[in-house]
């Protein structure tokens, strides 16, 4: 069983993180690609790209020109652990012991623009690249077509071994579209987070995004295989509601205090 997370949007590359071991990314040539069209990008032109603001489209141009073909501890970090933001504030990488990182190697991808899909321990260059930004390359006309079926059969090398290959979304939408679903030879669960508001069931982005996190966080520290266990997951209150779930689509919900 795999597990699937987005990458944050902000990323911690100033923070102490404990020594752990790194592998390398296993589309570097591919994102080496990309940074070569974004580096023919002016700020205005990226900020324009990526409805961003003006000083942050000036970093990131910069990190397009820092961006080198060789990665070092330098200019890298684990993902899992430059990643920040609401998700990974759930999953508190950082937190974990070797073992515990070990699973989630085998276990845990993260989807990315640039990078197509990581390993948490693969090391990682600052950027800033969302899947939905419509940037050309070549004959394709976004990252969707760029990646193409390519996400979907890496993963599918990681469940070869499986046999019943599932793969347990908690990535976005707009991250979860770039895996090519005609070529995944697995099945796919989404888990829906829910809170009660206003007198009705509602996914409200920030609980959900750290629910999600959280929910990777269950799956590596208990060791979970098995759609089914998944069930117990009650971390800060979430629980799994059977009569609102389906078969492919697991939803956990909480009430909290108005």
């Amino acid at each position: 069983m795999l597990f699937l997370l987005s990458p944050a949007k902000t990323l911690d590359y100033a923070s102490p993180i404990p020594e752990v071991p790194h592998t390398l990314p296993g589309f570097a040539a591919d994102s080496a690609r990309l940074i070569e069209v974004l580096r023919r990008y002016s700020p205005q032109q990226v900020s324009s790209l990526m409805d961003i603001s003006d000083p942050l489209a000036a970093l990131n141009v910069a990190r397009y020109q820092a961006w080198s073909p060789k990665f070092t501890e330098r200019n890298a970090r684990q993902a899992v652990l430059a990643f920040d933001g609401d998700v990974y504030d759930g999953l508190q990488a950082r937190r974990m012991g070797a073992a515990d990182l070990e699973w989630a190697q085998r276990h845990l991808r993260i989807l990315s623009g640039l990078y197509g899909v990581l390993r948490p321990l693969d090391w990682m260059q600052p950027y800033r690249l969302e899947m939905g930004t419509a940037l050309k390359v070549g004959p394709a006309a976004n990252l969707y077509q760029y990646w193409g079926s390519r996400i979907a059969e890496a993963l599918n090398e990681v469940l070869a071994a499986d046999k019943t290959p599932v793969v347990i979304n908690l990535a976005s939408q707009e991250y979860f579209k770039a895996v090519d679903r005609k070529a995944l030879k697995a099945r796919v669960i989404d888990c829906v987070f829910e809170e009660w508001k206003s007198g009705t069931w509602k996914i409200v982005s920030f609980t959900a995004k750290k629910a999600r996190g959280l929910m990777a966080r269950h799956a590596i520290t208990r060791r979970v295989e098995t759609p089914r266990k998944l069930e117990a997951f009650d971390l800060e209150g979430w629980r799994f509601d059977p009569a609102a779930s389906q078969p492919e689509r697991m939803v956990f919900r909480r009430r909290t205090a108005s």
